[in-house]
């Protein structure tokens, strides 16, 4: 809403810089991260007393898990509420309320964060490690995916873009013209594979919202680049109008994830849960989506693959090998773990390999 101050500039000419993206993305940010900052002691104070703490897995099988983590149980979980909070008052303070790829975010972030909160109550509720089945989760996960790749291939902004799958080193789509169903199918792979690769990565204290800061700023510096006429014709990639925005709700994601990794940080004193990882996720699905970078993610967002493909690959081995194993735990964090790396060692190595991944896919701008 702040944003439209800059209709005053003829009264007070200083005004007029909020017209400017950058500066609107710095305040985002800014805002953001005192909100999370200043709300999350009552929220975290709140959880622990509607006893919403973490549950351990502790059943057959799962020893391990408890051995390594079972001093975590009841830490207060469902944090992601103060990261959606904070994401979306910011979001909608700093952006025009008519930009229709922050709306779609902005319903991303929610409805996500709803699905994953669904997840943490039933876990919570039942005082066990299993929230929704997998299905009724992926359910939910592709049914926004279809509802979102519909909405992209009718708004007339992403339209003919929807219809493209552009692919890192190319300056031209692999495809063009793509019909209904594969950007549909597209759509809610992309949604269900981020959103799910995020929440496999939430798995020790600071991990997955630490990785979140690397890959939301990459994604920050490509929405800025798609918005812009000028530097989207230079580095050889689509122009999305209206997507220099997103710039907006990036900058409001990287400081509530910097004020969340304050208390989120080992030993942490709350946890994103379901609710925060899937929204987490959806939300950089979804900005990919916008920005035509999706396979990108796979790049950018490389810890978050390395750590799918690590239970992929467990649980495949387990099945089809009788029993035999790749890693000494899945997901890949808790391998090291297993091979004698510390929490704190595990997290921060991975936070470097998740900010190599980002250089890395942003270098590829150049190479095309």
């Amino acid at each position: 809403m702040l944003y439209y101050l800059y209709q005053l500039q003829d009264v007070f000419s200083p005004l007029r810089i909020f017209q400017y993206i950058t500066l609107r993305s710095f305040l985002a940010a800014t805002t953001a991260f005192i909100i999370t900052v200043l709300i999350a002691p009552w929220a975290i104070k709140k959880l622990a007393q509607l006893k919403y703490g973490q549950y351990v897995r502790n059943g057959e099988g799962e020893k391990e898990v408890f051995e390594l983590h079972g001093h975590k149980q009841g830490t207060p979980t469902m944090g992601g509420l103060i990261i959606i909070a904070a994401v979306f008052i910011s979001t909608i303070l700093w952006s025009p309320i008519t930009n229709v790829p922050i709306y779609l975010t902005l319903a991303t972030l929610i409805y996500m964060g709803a699905v994953g909160f669904l997840d943490d109550y039933t876990k919570i509720k039942g005082q066990t490690s299993q929230g929704l089945s997998a299905r009724r989760k992926f359910f939910f996960q592709i049914l926004w995916g279809l509802i979102i790749g519909t909405l992209l291939f009718i708004i007339p902004e992403t339209k003919e873009l929807a219809k493209c799958l552009m692919v890192p080193f190319l300056k031209n789509p692999l495809f063009t013209g793509m019909p209904l169903i594969a950007v549909l199918i597209f759509s809610s792979i992309v949604i269900t594979g981020a959103s799910n690769a995020t929440n496999l990565t939430d798995g020790l204290d600071g991990l997955a919202i630490g990785c979140t800061i690397s890959v939301t700023m990459a994604y920050m510096v490509l929405a800025y680049v798609a918005g812009n006429t000028i530097l989207s014709n230079y580095l050889l990639v689509p122009y999305v109008p209206g997507c220099g925005e997103i710039t907006i709700f990036c900058g409001a994601l990287l400081g509530a994830s910097l004020g969340f990794l304050w208390y989120n940080c080992h030993p942490a004193q709350v946890f994103m849960g379901d609710t925060g990882s899937l929204a987490i996720g959806g939300s950089i699905a979804m900005i990919a989506l916008l920005v035509k970078q999706e396979l990108l993610l796979l790049i950018i967002g490389g810890v978050f693959v390395m750590e799918s493909i690590s239970v992929i690959l467990q649980v495949t081995s387990y099945r089809y090998r009788g029993g035999k194993r790749i890693f000494l735990m899945a997901p890949i964090h808790h391998h090291f773990e297993k091979k004698g790396w510390s929490e704190t060692q595990v997290t921060i190595r991975f936070w470097i390999i998740s900010i190599i991944c980002a250089i890395i896919g942003l270098a590829t701008l150049k190479i095309r």
